[in-house]
């Protein structure tokens, strides 16, 4: 259900979008979780479909966490668009120059770990004002009593993001890769 890369996808199309449409890149909590954290190993490709207004969008990602750290690659018809690697303390990225520069790697390790660490993780991680509630399968994230974005299953091993701050969907279906 939870994909790694979910809103790696949503901040490269926010990135594209109008600015009077876009909510400020602060408007979200930046959370920066050891890759420990996660409690266990993920390794995923997924299908990845965006939607923001009218525009839809799909790419392919390959995800892999583990203890020790956490990379993503997000491509398109065989081109790479992004990589990305977070240890715990630094966040390294390999973008393609196509991508806008409002893609910001914080943004999306913050993102990222909303959709699959452990809620208590991020409870502990989140600023004052913030709360992540979790029940039957659905993650809310809260500020001030205001439902920010919602992590909802679709299916087995897909799931749908809400980010009602930022106006986006997301619509992830991952498929183990076994070694």
């Amino acid at each position: 259900m939870r994909g790694l890369i979910v809103l790696l996808l949503a901040a490269v199309m926010a990135g594209c979008a109008p600015q009077a449409t876009r909510a400020p890149a602060s408007a979200m909590p930046a959370l920066a979780l050891s890759p420990a954290a996660l409690g266990g190993t993920l390794a995923l490709e997924q299908r990845l479909v965006f939607e923001h207004g009218e525009r839809r969008d799909t790419v392919d990602a390959l995800v892999e966490a583990d203890a020790h750290v956490v990379r993503i690659v997000l491509h398109r018809q065989g081109q790479v668009l992004l990589r990305l690697a977070w240890d715990g303390k630094a966040l390294q990225q390999d973008r393609a120059e196509q991508l806008p520069d409002a893609l910001s790697a914080q943004r999306v390790l913050a993102d990222l770990q909303l959709v699959y660490w452990p809620a208590d993780a991020i409870n502990q991680a989140l600023p004052a004002g913030w709360q992540l509630h979790e029940g039957q399968g659905v993650r809310t994230l809260v500020h001030q009593g205001d439902v920010v974005a919602t992590v909802h299953p679709t299916g087995d091993s897909a799931a749908r993001l809400e980010n009602l701050r930022e106006g986006y969907r997301l619509h992830i279906r991952s498929v183990p890769v076994h070694p």
